[in-house]
């Protein structure tokens, strides 16, 4: 079934050509249908599904059908746990509801709230959020959720890692009991389905997971790198693929400075991205990276969960993730739609147990890139660092107290 088949407004569906969309994704296709009738939905879906667009559509036109008849004020509330991400679901809602009259707003922390305050006043239909902005202004008095017909709650697995739970029990009793809820999220598990019962109504439950969880446009593989060499494996990595877009994660804020002053001192520019950056920043560095003026981005998992960032050819797990499921989120981040894309992991003697517990999520063995004794040499001669680089070795004076402290422990 194609997208020109639906019963969609004319609008959204020159838009979706627009866009590209041609087809819905599995995702799409059994979501769609029961939001239109106005159900509440449970969807379990991983990412690079397609679940943005899974509700964004249907509210679109949704809100765009009744605007005639409803009254004024927000109708759809979107809760996520990030900025990265509200801002990118909201670049949907504008993408394929131009031509509308529907009028979506992001509203986030981190920034002066009295620009999103002068767009609250002008009137909005729907309203994309992180938890603690959109509970500053409620308490201000400038959002009221009293006529809001829809409450999405997107990546809801992360947000309970990120402690939003109560966040999410107190928006319910500012909305009407008579809504419409759609719940995603990428996981399914005790947590979760506590959540999920306590907001959703005899929901359509919806699963799309593969036995796969790894998009099979992605190749993926590791390397057993000592922890201490991996900056010399990066460093090669970026030399030998002098053209291609990177996204690199590690585990900490520390470690992603680290790893950036690393590459500067052998002349590779790259730019950090996490928590501890403001958010004009992180938004000049994404849209450097969206836009192939920054080739290698170096990032904590605040970026890996539903952030859609074109064009990244290879994603690079510096360090592999504390929890299985994000390595699945991370190398989502490359092999996109039709597009083939490469992962490639270091893995050093102490995250061993990491690697299996992520071969055991995924249900597959990652294939392992064996590196001889000459190549492993030859990629440490390729930067040798000098006597007097200081800042280096304050780098490995710092990591050896940190391992100290944990023996300690």
């Amino acid at each position: 079934m194609k997208f020109t088949q639906y019963r969609i407004s004319t609008e959204i569906k020159a838009n979706l050509e627009r866009n590209g969309f041609k087809r819905p994704t599995d995702i799409q296709y059994k979501c769609i249908p029961h939001i239109q009738k106005g159900e509440d939905v449970l969807a379990i879906a991983q990412t690079g599904t397609g679940k943005t667009a899974a509700f964004v559509i249907p509210i679109l036109d949704k809100i765009q059908f009744n605007r005639k008849k409803s009254r004024a004020g927000i109708k759809c509330l979107v809760m996520v746990p990030t900025r990265e991400l509200a801002l990118q679901i909201t670049e949907v809602f504008h993408d394929l509801g131009r031509n509308t009259k529907v009028r979506t707003l992001c509203v986030y922390g981190g920034v002066e709230q009295d620009h999103q305050i002068k767009s609250l006043q002008k009137g909005i239909d729907i309203l994309v959020s992180t938890p603690g902005r959109m509970f500053d202004l409620l308490s201000q008095g400038y959002i009221s959720l009293k006529g809001t017909e829809t409450l999405v709650l997107d990546e809801a697995d992360h947000m309970l890692d990120l402690g939003f739970y109560k966040d999410i029990e107190d928006v319910i009793g500012h909305l009407p009991k008579n809504r419409q809820t759609l719940f995603f999220s990428a996981t399914i598990d005790k947590k979760i389905k506590k959540l999920a019962y306590s907001v959703v109504r005899n929901a359509i439950r919806i699963q799309i997971s593969p036995k796969d969880p790894v998009s099979k446009n992605v190749d993926h593989a590791v390397a057993f790198v000592e922890m201490d060499d991996k900056r010399f494996f990066l460093e090669r990595l970026v030399k030998e693929n002098s053209n291609v877009k990177m996204l690199v994660f590690v585990r900490t804020k520390v470690r992603a400075e680290r790893v950036m002053a690393a590459m500067g001192r052998v002349n590779i520019e790259a730019k950090t991205i996490h928590g501890d950056k403001g958010q004009a920043e992180r938004e000049e560095v994404l849209a450097s990276f969206k836009n192939d003026q920054l080739r290698v981005l170096i990032a904590t998992d605040v970026t890996a969960r539903g952030i859609d960032i074109p064009n990244v050819q290879m994603v690079v797990n510096y360090d592999l993730p504390d929890k299985a499921e994000n390595y699945v989120h991370r190398i989502g981040r490359t092999g996109r739609g039709k597009k083939r894309g490469e992962a490639i992991s270091f893995c050093s003697k102490g995250e061993k147990e990491m690697l299996d517990e992520i071969e055991s999520f995924i249900h597959n063995p990652i294939e392992v890139l064996k590196v001889d004794k000459r190549t492993y040499e030859e990629t440490l001669a390729i930067s040798t660092p000098k006597e007097d680089d200081w800042q280096l070795l304050m780098d490995n004076f710092e990591e050896e107290k940190g391992k100290k402290r944990k023996k300690k422990k």
